[in-house]
């Protein structure tokens, strides 16, 4: 009996043992393969950052390359934003105006390269531009959206100083500075879009890289000056009945011209249906972005930094969500995502890419206009100031954007909408609204951290 008991408890500590043991070789193995795997973590890092940027070498160089072209235009727009304090303080509500005509030009102009590309890539359009129907309705209805849209531009800007109570000039002084501004920046528009969509033809330069922001950044350069050239020429019109005879026969013009339009060939009216409520739509949004600015403009006058950013910081978050939406736009058409609520690997793919354009664009506009401020004698923050405004409120952005891009995408595709005419257009409002709007708060919430 004594020996049973004696056999039954070795056995009981020899299966204890064997627990403990097969517990403790167990666990040095777990750890073993969870040591291996964090020292393997580096290598799979290099190996999806060999892959990506294998597999997407070309597009973050021509991107990368349009985006640092385009901020040296954004930064010229910058650079004369920031020394406009005499014409702002000079005609108040002024400033409320400019991102919508800035973000105007860029969509439509944008569209027209677009259209333009298209055509001379199916062969509807000769490489020289020869005279041809097809070319005179896409430059005649650029010409009326232009028209079109500044009257509305010039409404909406004095509606938002009327609302939020900003002094301000007057609705004709308004609307004049708007057509004009928008008829001076068209004439050189113009030809400029043409060129840039035959060397993208000429060159084999992928339109979503390239051709579409750097057309931006043209109208972005060409609208500031455009709009000072259109202050200068309303301010000369000291008569005032002179004035309202211009104001008539500008009102007259655009509207004779929009009726033209739409009753003339299926082409421009197309265009013209298409394009008009869209760009309406992100009219309103620029001139929203435009009361954000002006209800901080104290702040911008008094940081010419910040000033000089502005146009930077909004250009090159519309070419990158530019970028994004005519990336988006090509592979829902060519099959390569479907149009579903849910991005996918490739959809996936192209937001990395943007993302990593971000990384690198913010700091360098950041850079840029701190850098700007110092050249011209202006009084500036520190480069780690303005850099860290401009990156952390970069990616703030371009994440909400990444989004919406993607549902706007999406959604036009699902109901047979023009990519060229609604995708662009309504994302690059949208960030111009969004970006004033981030920008400030977070510039207003660092300078008070900093007690400045």
């Amino acid at each position: 009996m004594c020996v049973k008991k004696i056999k039954l408890l070795l056995k009981t500590i020899r299966n204890i043992l064997s627990i403990i043991i097969l517990f403790i070789v167990n666990s040095i193995i777990f750890i073993y393969k969870k040591i291996n795997y964090l020292f393997s973590i580096p290598y799979l890092i290099s190996n999806r950052f060999k892959s990506f940027f294998k597999e997407t070498n070309s597009i973050i160089r021509e991107s990368l390359a349009a985006l640092l072209i385009c901020a040296v235009g954004d930064l010229a727009a910058g650079i004369i934003l920031g020394n406009m304090e005499f014409f702002l303080v000079s005609f108040p509500g002024l400033l409320v105006i400019i991102p919508g005509a800035i973000g105007m030009r860029g969509n439509i102009f944008g569209a027209l390269g677009s259209r333009l590309s298209s055509n001379l890539h199916i062969g509807l359009l000769s490489p020289e531009f020869k005279r041809s129907k097809l070319l005179f309705e896409n430059i005649v209805s650029s010409l009326i959206l232009t028209l079109i849209l500044s009257i509305f531009l010039g409404i909406m800007a004095k509606a938002i100083c009327v609302i939020f109570g900003f002094e301000s000039i007057t609705l004709v002084d308004f609307i004049l500075i708007s057509i004009i501004g928008g008829i001076i920046s068209s004439i050189i528009m113009l030809p400029l879009t043409m060129v840039i969509s035959l060397k993208s033809f000429e060159n084999d330069w992928d339109p979503d890289n390239i051709s579409t922001p750097v057309i931006a950044a043209f109208g972005d350069l060409i609208t500031l000056p455009s709009i000072i050239l259109s202050v200068i020429i309303v301010s000369l019109l000291s008569n005032i009945i002179l004035k309202y005879v211009v104001f008539i026969v500008l009102i007259l013009i655009a509207i004779l011209s929009f009726y033209y339009g739409i009753k003339s060939s299926e082409e421009m009216k197309k265009i013209l249906t298409q394009s008009t409520p869209v760009l309406l739509l992100c009219s309103f949004l620029g001139v929203t972005a435009g009361g954000f600015l002006n209800n901080s403009i104290s702040t911008l006058l008094k940081n010419p930094s910040l000033l000089t950013l502005v146009p930077l910081f909004s250009g090159e978050t519309g070419n990158l969500v530019s970028i994004l939406g005519a990336r988006l736009s090509s592979a829902l058409h060519s099959g390569l995502i479907n149009p579903v609520l849910r991005p996918e690997k490739a959809t996936i793919r192209n937001f990395s890419i943007i993302v990593f354009l971000a990384i690198i664009i913010y700091p360098v506009i950041g850079f840029l206009a701190e850098l700007s401020s110092i050249v011209i004698n202006l009084p500036g923050l520190t480069f780690l100031t303005v850099i860290g405004i401009s990156t952390i409120s970069g990616m703030i952005l371009i994440a909400i954007m990444l989004l919406i891009v993607f549902f706007i995408s999406s959604i036009s595709y699902r109901r047979g909408l023009d990519p060229d005419n609604i995708v662009i257009p309504i994302s690059t409002s949208i960030t111009d609204s969004l970006s004033a709007l981030i920008l400030i708060l977070v510039s207003l919430s660092v300078l008070s951290f900093m007690g400045l």
